[in-house]
């Protein structure tokens, strides 16, 4: 079972998202400094989270079709963040708001369980990305993130992908002509 699409189909058979959203290549879902306590679905297109520090963007995640995304920190504290969402093209989001999505969650222990799993899924994502980053080159990284989200290299420009695996676009370029 694949828990990611088990639980959108629970939330379209509830009938519980909130609103559609469509976003224009380039525009922000979030910006730095607000709060946002939504879970989108990605309907169609792809956006990226990133940070500015120091006029840099650094990437920290992608969001493609199929799939949720979310700025997690603001989800679950309730503050604003650092965090940008941008779309990369032109973007349809479902949307479901924190207290519609908790209540759902909350229902059944079933409901807990697939929640618990996606964002166990998440924390083993995200420290596989900085053990990556921390330990391995950049050849290693790139041939790391192929292997492990081919679909990146299909949706995503590589400017962006350079910045996700913490290299210069020129770096990538050259590993990927290699």
């Amino acid at each position: 079972m694949n828990p990611i699409a088990h639980l959108k189909e629970q939330i379209d058979r509830e009938g519980l998202w909130s609103t559609e959203l469509q976003l224009d290549r380039n525009q922000y879902l979030k910006v730095q400094g607000s709060m946002d306590t939504n879970l989108y679905w990605v309907a169609e297109g792809s956006l990226r989270i990133f940070v500015v520090e120091e006029n840099e963007e650094h990437t920290i995640r992608f969001g493609y079709k199929d799939n949720f995304i979310v700025a997690l920190d603001s989800f679950l504290n309730e503050m604003p963040s650092d965090l940008y969402i941008q779309a990369l093209k032109k973007t349809k989001l479902k949307v479901i708001g924190k207290s519609v999505f908790t209540k759902y969650i909350k229902s059944t222990p079933e409901n807990m369980e697939t929640w618990q799993l996606i964002l166990e899924q998440l924390v083993l994502q995200q420290m596989e990305r900085e053990r990556d980053i921390l330990t391995m080159s950049p050849l290693e990284r790139y041939k790391r993130v192929l292997k492990r989200s081919p679909q990146l290299f299909q949706e995503i420009p590589n400017k962006y992908i350079a910045s996700y695996l913490r290299m210069t676009p020129e770096t990538l370029s050259r590993i990927k002509k290699s």
